[in-house]
């Protein structure tokens, strides 16, 4: 009995969690929105920020960037006062929601011109006042045909470096 109710909890939630994932205006809301904030870093709009919580992280390519906002944003500063920040545009996103779409996730394929293909994932929280990015992870796409050239050259690098 017990695994009976708890598959028909997991079968209803997910259900709410599909329709939520698939609501449209949502959305729209959702993409109007990343899609703004990755337009302030390439105009170099310090915008940018307002749009992560205070309480948000950022984590970027490198296995050191891991940052909460107010950090990411003094390492930022410097690319932003030279007006040259960065570049991202969506070529797709998913956008997902729990059932009261206060909390929304979603993940993207974004084409850069100075890394190529980069896939990120993020968590938004709905308040009050609009949409907040709680979390944000850009990572580099790599083909699977070339990771074993792609972890060899990390490694390489990692051994010099601790010469």
């Amino acid at each position: 009995m017990k695994r009976l109710l708890a598959a028909a909890v997991l079968f209803f939630g997910m259900l709410g969690l599909a329709q939520a994932g698939t609501d449209a205006t949502l959305t729209r809301q959702v993409n109007a929105f990343v899609d703004e904030w990755h337009d302030d870093a390439a105009n170099a709009r310090m915008a940018y920020f307002d749009k992560i919580a205070k309480d948000g992280i950022y984590i970027g390519t490198d296995r050191t960037e891991l940052w909460g906002r107010d950090a990411f944003k003094a390492w930022s500063r410097k690319y932003f006062d030279a007006k040259k920040a960065w570049s991202f545009k969506a070529t797709r996103r998913n956008v997902y929601a729990s059932a009261d779409k206060s909390l929304i996730w979603f993940d993207e394929l974004l084409d850069t011109p100075n890394m190529g293909h980069c896939m990120a994932s993020g968590v938004i929280r709905k308040t009050a006042k609009g949409f907040e990015i709680v979390h944000y992870q850009l990572s580099v796409a790599v083909p699977n045909e070339v990771v074993d050239q792609v972890t060899k050259t990390i490694r390489d690098h990692e051994k010099a470096a601790k010469k």
